[in-house]
């Protein structure tokens, strides 16, 4: 995780579908900023943020992780 974003700037991480305004503020306050750190979740890291959503399983309901490579691969 993050303190910050790298390079003074944060990825628009409201591009995964399911996340919007809110879990991206959430994901930020938890030190998550870029596609490629979410691509890189595994079991546990996706159950340790899980734990802290409203709606438990989104992450893998909505493949996020797969979403954060393809987006993390655009640029």
């Amino acid at each position: 995780r993050l303190d910050a974003p790298r390079g003074g700037g944060a990825d628009d991480l409201k591009r995964i579908r399911g996340v919007g305004p809110q879990l991206e503020a959430l994901l930020n306050e938890l030190g998550f900023w870029h596609f490629d750190q979410i691509a890189a979740w595994g079991p546990g890291e996706i159950a340790w943020v899980d734990a802290r959503l409203k709606f438990k399983g989104r992450i893998e309901r909505d493949e996020w992780v797969a979403q954060a490579a393809a987006l993390a691969g655009e640029g």
